[in-house]
C-alpha cells in the first residue's frame, strides 16, 4: 500500500492543531451565557458553627437539650455538677467573715491604743506641773539656805522631789511613745484584715462566676447540631458538650478568577441558586472578598482551571429573610452564586429573586 504524500500529513497535522486552538479558545472566552456584566461561582451552603463547651473541668450533670432542637439567646442547654465549686464558695465566704471580724478587733484595738495615748499624754501635763512646782520650790529652799534660813537638808530633800517629778515626766513621755507605736501596730492590723477581706471576696466573686459558667447557655438563637458527651461523662477544661448552628448567618463561600475579583465590591447583590432547590433565587449580599489570591479549590477538575489564581468571595443571605424559613434551612447543599459586575445591567429572568421578604 502506497503511503501518502508527507506535505498532506504536515497539512493534515497543522489543521488539527489549528482546530485544537479554536476550541480552547472557545472554552477560555465563551460566554456564560448572560454577558459580560454576569459571573458566577459555585459552592456550598454554610453557617457559622458555636462549640459549647465547660470552662472548667468536671462532671456533667445534666443536658436540657436534644439534637435538632432550636434554642434561643439566654436558654439553659447544660449543666456541670458544681458541688465542689459549692463547698469551696461556702469556705471563701466563711474566711470572709472572718476578715470581717478581725477588721473590727484591728479597729477596737486602735481605739484601746488611742484611749492610752490619751491617758499617758494627761498624765505627761500632771507629771509637767508637778515639775514646774517642784523646780520652783528647789529655788526657793536654795535661797533660803544661802541666808541660812533653812537647813542643808531641806535643800536636799528639794532637790530629791525635783529629780523624781523629773523622772516622772520622761517615763510619761515614754508612755506617749509606746502608745503611738502601739496606735501604729493596730492601724497596720486594720490593714493587713482589710487586705484579707479584699482577698476572700475576690475568692467568693472568682467562685461564684465560676458556678455561674457551670450553667452552658445559648448566646444566640441556633439549632443544635448534635451532642458531644452525655450526663455523666468527666470532660477538662474546655471540653465540648454541644454544637450549634446559627441558622440566621448563612453564607456561600466560591471563587473567581482575578480579572473578574477585581470588579466585586463589598456589599455588592448576589443571587444564590442551591442545586436541591434551583426554582428559587435568594438574595444575598457579598460580605467578603479576599484581599490575596490563592489557589483554587480541589474541587475544580480541569488543570488549567486549576493553575489560575483565585480569590474567595462569602456571598450572605439576609438574616430577616433566613427567620423566616428558619425550619426550611439546610447547611452544605451544593449550588450556584451569580453576580452582577455591571451595575448598568438588569438581571435576566431566571436570575431575578423570587424569594423575598
Amino acid at each position: 500500500m502506497q503511503k501518502p504524500p508527507r506535505n498532506l500529513v504536515r497539512g493534515l497535522l497543522a489543521v488539527a492543531a489549528l482546530a485544537a486552538i479554536a476550541v480552547i479558545a472557545w472554552l477560555e472566552l465563551k460566554p456564560s451565557g448572560y454577558g459580560d456584566g454576569f459571573a458566577s461561582g459555585n459552592g456550598r451552603i454554610e453557617a457559622t458553627e458555636i462549640n459549647v463547651a465547660t470552662k472548667l473541668g468536671g462532671r456533667v450533670a445534666r443536658i436540657l437539650v436534644d439534637e435538632g432542637d432550636f434554642v434561643n439567646a439566654g436558654e439553659l442547654l447544660a449543666e456541670m455538677d458544681t458541688s465542689t465549686l459549692q463547698a469551696q464558695l461556702q469556705q471563701a465566704q466563711a474566711q470572709s467573715r472572718q476578715a470581717e471580724n478581725a477588721i473590727q478587733t484591728a479597729q477596737a484595738l486602735v481605739s484601746q491604743r488611742e484611749s492610752e495615748r490619751a491617758t499617758a499624754e494627761a498624765l505627761l501635763s500632771q507629771r509637767q506641773a508637778e515639775l514646774n512646782a517642784a523646780q520652783k520650790r528647789y529655788e526657793r529652799i536654795k535661797v533660803l539656805v544661802q541666808r541660812n534660813a533653812m537647813s542643808r537638808q531641806q535643800l536636799d530633800d528639794a532637790l530629791a522631789a525635783l529629780e523624781s517629778t523629773q523622772a516622772a515626766v520622761a517615763s510619761a513621755r515614754a508612755q506617749i511613745q509606746s502608745a503611738e507605736a502601739g496606735i501604729a501596730a493596730a492601724r497596720s492590723q486594720v490593714i493587713g484584715a482589710e487586705s484579707a477581706l479584699d482577698a476572700a471576696r475576690a475568692a467568693v466573686d472568682r467562685i461564684a462566676a465560676d458556678i455561674k459558667d457551670s450553667s452552658l447557655t445559648a448566646d444566640r438563637h441556633a439549632r443544635v447540631q448534635f451532642r458531644t458527651v452525655e450526663p455523666g461523662e468527666v470532660l477538662g477544661a474546655g471540653g465540648r458538650v454541644l454544637n450549634l448552628v446559627d441558622l440566621t448567618d448563612v453564607y456561600m463561600t466560591f471563587f473567581l478568577p482575578e480579572r473578574l475579583a477585581g470588579r466585586v465590591a463589598m456589599g455588592s447583590d448576589a443571587h444564590i441558586i442551591i442545586d436541591a432547590a434551583p426554582q428559587y433565587v435568594i438574595p444575598a449580599t457579598v460580605s467578603y472578598v479576599a484581599s490575596v489570591a490563592q489557589f483554587t479549590p480541589k474541587s475544580v477538575e480541569t488543570e488549567r482551571e486549576r493553575e489560575k489564581m483565585m480569590f474567595r468571595i462569602r456571598a450572605r443571605i439576609d438574616p430577616k429573610l433566613l427567620e423566616q424559613h428558619i425550619e426550611q434551612v439546610k447547611t452544605g447543599l451544593p449550588g450556584v452564586a451569580w453576580l452582577k459586575l455591571d451595575a448598568d445591567a438588569d438581571w435576566p429572568a431566571d436570575l431575578e429573586v423570587n424569594v423575598g421578604n
